[in-house]
């Protein structure tokens, strides 16, 4: 008997069921994370299909059904399906005509076995009928989830010289799935093919990387990388012993992880680095200025309230739980706001310009070292402020 799909809240979606009868159900099936993940009983959150029409007959079935499409990706037969319960990539089945490990170029295919034997890893090469729910397992998928190893499909080196990327979807798939033993085969090919991670972009190798940093636990994936040498060629920086330390804190606390608490862990506390590192992964100006902040390793001895206050609270907790400290009690505060003004100053006979900016500075800097006081104590010290002054 064959396997079926459990039934799930995105199975029974009347959008879903509109683009299957759009397209026809002999026409689709839904394939990749989506299988996978409903498998694992794990939440859903992006839906794949592949069908074997070519991309402009799925366009076309669409319009005809009134369902707006956007060609995401049409010259290698993607095309995205504008639903109210979110959008679905479907691809036209497709295999490589010719690979040089950074880009492929393809051709539509009628297979469907055809299709998923250049895909990947053979957890991501599950397909499920939409109607039936039947799951079509070519490449042994469904007994490595089971186990939960992480495999190529085929030959692992053949896979990962189609795409350079793939050594470290290995070990983000790893780091996420893989609870059982890994796969030999694999990481010996992931070690001999390490060097070619320098082809890739950076902003590939950023965005691979930080998906990894953002799984709750990446520090044992982390040290496995860096003893096949796979981590020396993206981040030869790379401390693994402090990510695991951080991680720990993180557990023991109660608190969500983040990939740029946890990146910010690997590297040295060199702020100057980490922002040529932010640089190399092509991360954010907002991501560059937490990563530069936490790497600056501020949170040794502050009032955590009062760092929160000068950093903001995300940032103080990166500070903190790096210092090995107690982040859980500002995960909820709300910095207070300095009530007092320059005009108060000026108004206590003080001359506008420099000296006003200085005394409001030295009351706000007292007022956050002594836990924000009241008004009255307020008062107190900018009295004490402006006598200094005569």
């Amino acid at each position: 008997m064959s396997a079926l799909l459990p039934k799930a809240p995105w199975t029974a979606r009347e959008d879903l069921a509109a683009l299957v009868r759009a397209l026809g159900a002999d026409n689709i099936r839904w394939v990749g994370g989506a299988v996978r993940d409903t498998l694992l009983g794990a939440d859903v959150k992006d839906i794949d299909a592949a069908t074997p029409l070519p991309p402009e007959d799925v366009v076309e079935a669409c319009k005809q059904a009134g369902l707006k499409t956007v060609p995401t990706g049409i010259e290698h037969g993607t095309v995205t399906v504008v639903l109210a319960g979110g959008p679905v990539e479907v691809t036209t089945l497709r295999h490589d005509v010719s690979t040089d490990g950074r880009r492929a170029t393809v051709a539509f295919a009628q297979d469907w076995r055809e299709d998923a034997a250049r895909r990947d890893f053979t957890i991501n090469a599950l397909y499920a009928d939409p109607e039936t729910l039947e799951i079509f397992d070519y490449f042994g998928g469904l007994a490595d989830l089971e186990a939960r190893k992480v495999r190529f499909i085929g030959e692992a080196h053949q896979r990962i010289r189609e795409d350079h990327l793939r050594i470290l979807r290995y070990f983000r798939f790893r780091a996420r799935f893989g609870a059982g033993e890994p796969d030999a085969e694999a990481e010996q090919a992931c070690a001999d093919l390490a060097a070619t991670l320098k082809g890739l972009s950076r902003e590939r190798i950023g965005m691979e990387t930080m998906n990894l940093l953002a799984l709750p636990d990446p520090a044992p994936t982390m040290a496995r990388m860096q003893a096949l040498g796979v981590l020396a060629e993206i981040l030869p920086e790379a401390d693994v012993q402090a990510l695991a330390a951080l991680v720990a804190q993180e557990q023991a606390q109660g608190i969500a992880p983040v990939a740029i608490r946890h990146l910010a862990a690997l590297i040295p506390a060199d702020p100057t680095l980490a922002g040529q590192i932010a640089g190399r992964f092509r991360l954010s100006g907002v991501q560059k200025k937490r990563l530069m902040s936490a790497a600056s390793r501020p949170g040794d001895t502050a009032p955590p309230q009062a760092l929160a206050y000068r950093l903001g609270v995300p940032e103080a907790i990166d500070a903190l739980l790096l210092a090995g400290r107690d982040a859980k009690s500002i995960e909820n505060f709300t910095p207070p706001i300095f009530p007092l003004k320059g005009g108060q100053i000026v108004a206590r006979g003080v001359a506008a310009g420099p000296q006003v900016a200085r005394v409001l500075h030295n009351v706000q800097t007292a007022w956050v070292d002594e836990g924000f006081p009241d008004a009255t104590r307020i008062e107190a010290l900018l009295e004490a402020e402006l006598a200094s002054l005569k």
